[in-house]
């Protein structure tokens, strides 16, 4: 008994959850197969709301080549869209969604859907327009929840959520969020909302800490993209990390540097931020770089546009505010090799499995 105590003792601290530096607890010794279980239980959930028809919109097969064919533009989707369900279904469908995010995520999704009704009035668009639409966000399912390999993903316009099941452990990258505006200037009761104001304003902070010397690395232009360079691709892709890395920053600009990544892994459930975060640690935070186009100065709107990316091994992140005049946000969350689940598909079927 008293080995077993002593044993305990030992190694329960490695187990427990703790606060870093970082702000990430560490408890990525635990498996993910609680929200594994509670992913696939609120799927099914949703699906015994349905009708047969419904379903018939909301779920295919996993080897559906669907999976890939992501995008943040308005329209049409596969999928079964909120519009077309009832009260008790939207329910449903939406706790799917608060299940795998945090609640600072969930609530940027949900105001990510209502700015559609401010890009209405901007464009003076009629109230029942179905181009911007904060109804036209549609689910679909990937094979069977629980079974060996599925997936489900919710996407519309600036949204675009993908998650993948697999022996309990799940993926959750594509994630893309966007905001148009990226900041409300019309006189409406939303008027001055940014609701990626943190993934804008932490990153001129880190930059704007940055002596000449470290600014000659980060800065590769001074225009900014159209568009974010991985864009709706299916395997995300850069020829080579360019920017200021890690290792080369003081302390408190890793620090920043830190934060800033944190604001994009935070939107997600913290059993999946841990796991990025591990993941990020494992490869070496050090070698993650940080790098930047367009204009250093943050004034919203009036062509000030402006692009960063955080590159590492294995990981991307992206961030691009040039449209519109420099107020039209768009953000995404890679992982190079396992976006969709397809490394740890390619390692499951690799060891024998089907």
């Amino acid at each position: 008994m008293k080995t077993i105590l002593l044993l305990l003792l030992l190694f329960l601290p490695k187990i427990v959850s703790q606060v870093s530096a970082t702000g990430f607890e560490e408890n990525i010794l635990e498996k993910d197969e609680k929200l594994a279980k509670q992913m696939s239980a609120a799927t099914v959930n949703f699906l015994k709301t349905l009708t047969a028809d419904q379903k018939r919109e909301a779920v295919t097969v996993f080897a559906d080549t669907l999976r890939f064919d992501w995008h943040y533009t308005p329209r049409a989707r596969k999928g079964l869209p909120i519009k077309k369900m009832q009260a008790e279904q939207r329910k449903a469908a939406m706790s799917m969604i608060r299940l795998v995010m945090s609640d600072e995520g969930y609530r940027k999704v949900e105001e990510i859907m209502d700015m559609e009704n401010i890009l209405r009035i901007i464009e003076s668009r009629p109230p029942n327009d179905t181009y911007r639409d904060p109804e036209n966000y549609a689910f679909l399912i990937y094979g069977t929840p629980g079974t060996d390999a599925w997936g489900w993903r919710m996407e519309g316009h600036h949204v675009s959520l993908h998650f993948t099941s697999l022996n309990e452990q799940i993926t959750f990258t594509p994630g893309f969020m966007g905001s148009n505006p990226g900041q409300v200037l019309i006189d409406v009761p939303q008027k001055g909302k940014r609701i990626l104001a943190e993934e804008q304003d932490v990153a001129f902070t880190l930059l704007h800490s940055l002596n000449p010397s470290q600014l000659e690395k980060v800065v590769l232009g001074i225009a900014s993209p159209n568009e974010m360079f991985t864009t709706n691709s299916r395997k995300a892709s850069l020829e080579k990390m360019q920017g200021l890395a890690m290792k080369d920053m003081n302390q408190e600009q890793k620090t920043t540097f830190k934060k800033l990544i944190m604001i994009y892994l935070q939107r997600y459930h913290i059993t999946l931020k841990n796991q990025q975060w591990a993941q990020l640690e494992k490869a070496g935070l050090d070698q993650v770089n940080f790098a930047w186009m367009g204009d250093q100065t943050p004034i919203i709107g009036a062509g000030h546009g402006h692009y960063y990316r955080i590159h590492g091994p294995g990981f991307l992140i992206e961030f691009d505010n040039t449209q519109n005049g420099g107020n039209h946000i768009h953000s995404v969350v890679r992982d190079l090799t396992n976006d969709f689940g397809e490394d740890m598909l390619r390692l499951h079927y690799a060891k024998g499995h089907k």
